[in-house]
């Protein structure tokens, strides 16, 4: 299975870039992961809210088969602790799923379009974090799936 990172933004800033290289690559022992930087509208400051989620939504949109797995982080999600989150990677795995994507929408969000097209939305929190801490945060946590999955001492109960 293949694992897909995208997010709606700047590239990685220099205070999370590291923390997300090393992540990324410990993945990678478990499953190929890319990560996919969607930046923003280049005339977004002359756009409506919506017409900038409109466009932003449309590129992702593109970016998926009809036989991917895709889970849009979302305050509206649920939320996961992080063994069902191993057990929601383990089970797509199990169930011959090719590609899952995880989805970080822009500043504003996601519109309808994608909404529907995820198979889980997914809430990270009741707190609300930057992007790239977000990024961050994604990367260590389906690391720690990984490890659970696998019987591995990274994570602690």
């Amino acid at each position: 299975m293949n694992l897909f990172f995208w997010s709606v933004g700047s590239k990685h800033e220099s205070y999370v870039k590291e923390g997300i290289e090393e992540f990324t690559k410990r993945i990678n022992r478990y499953y190929s992961c890319k990560w996919q930087i969607v930046p923003p509208p280049k005339n977004a400051a002359s756009l409506s809210v919506e017409e900038q989620k409109n466009q932003e939504s449309k590129h992702l949109i593109s970016q998926f088969t009809n036989t991917d797995f895709v889970v849009l982080l979302d305050e509206r999600g649920k939320m996961l602790s992080s063994p069902q989150l191993g057990q929601l990677i383990e089970k797509q795995a199990g169930n011959s799923v090719k590609s899952l994507h995880f989805v970080i929408g822009g500043a504003f969000g996601v519109n309808d379009e994608v909404r529907q097209r995820a198979n889980f939305t997914w809430q990270l929190s009741q707190l609300v974090f930057p992007h790239q801490l977000v990024r961050l945060m994604l990367s260590e946590q389906v690391y720690r799936a990984c490890s659970i999955n696998n019987n591995e001492k990274y994570h602690h109960i």
